[in-house]
C-alpha cells in the first residue's frame, strides 16, 4: 500500500512535537487570572494546561492548549524547563484545574435507584455529594488511589484506600 504525499504530510505533520521551554515560550497570567503564553510571533491568551499523568505526576508532559483544544505545545519537564517562578504560576492553574478534594473519612453512602449519596469529610470540608452507580464513577487510578465522580462532574481523590477504616472501605467497595 502506497502513501499518498499528503498522507506523509499530515504524518510528519502529527509526529512534530513542539516542547516548550523557558528559551521558547513566554507564560504570564492576564488582568483576567487566565494564563497566557508568547510562543515564537503569537500570543495566545486563554490557554489551558492538560496533564498527562494527572494522578501519578502533574509534573511533566503537560499539554498546553487554547480554548478550542489545539495544542501550542508540550513541557516535558515543568521543573527543568522553566524558572521557580514560572512552574509556580503553571502549578496553580494545575491546581485551579485537578481540583478535587481529599476525601479524609466517609461519614456514610447510602445506594438507592442507581446512585449512591456519599457523606464524607474531605480537605475542602464536610461534604454531601450524589454519585451516578456504574459506569466507572468510582474508579482506581492508582493501586491504592480512587478518584470519585459525583453527578456533576465534581471529583474527589481518597489518596489510600488502605487508610480507610473497615466500615469506610465496605461503604466505598460498594460503589467500585
Amino acid at each position: 500500500m502506497q502513501s499518498t504525499a499528503e498522507e506523509r504530510t499530515d504524518l510528519s505533520v502529527a509526529a512534530q512535537l513542539n516542547y516548550l521551554t523557558a528559551e521558547n515560550a513566554t507564560f504570564r497570567k492576564t488582568e483576567g487570572n487566565m494564563l497566557a503564553v508568547h510562543v515564537g510571533d503569537e500570543d495566545v491568551q486563554g490557554v489551558y494546561l492538560h496533564c498527562s499523568f494527572p494522578h501519578t505526576n502533574k509534573r511533566i508532559y503537560i499539554s498546553v492548549r487554547t480554548s478550542e483544544h489545539k495544542e501550542i505545545g508540550i513541557i516535558k519537564a515543568l521543573d527543568e524547563d522553566f524558572p521557580p517562578e514560572i512552574a509556580q504560576l503553571l502549578e496553580e492553574q494545575m491546581d485551579i484545574r485537578y481540583f478535587a478534594p481529599v476525601i479524609t473519612k466517609v461519614i456514610s453512602i447510602k445506594e438507592e435507584f442507581g446512585y449512591s449519596y456519599w457523606h464524607a469529610e474531605t480537605s475542602a470540608g464536610q461534604c454531601h455529594f450524589t454519585v451516578r452507580s456504574g459506569g466507572g464513577n468510582v474508579k482506581s487510578v492508582t493501586e491504592n488511589k480512587l478518584l470519585v465522580i459525583d453527578v456533576d462532574g465534581n471529583r474527589f481523590v481518597i489518596e489510600n484506600v488502605k487508610q480507610l477504616s473497615e466500615k469506610e472501605y465496605r461503604m466505598v467497595e460498594m460503589c467500585i
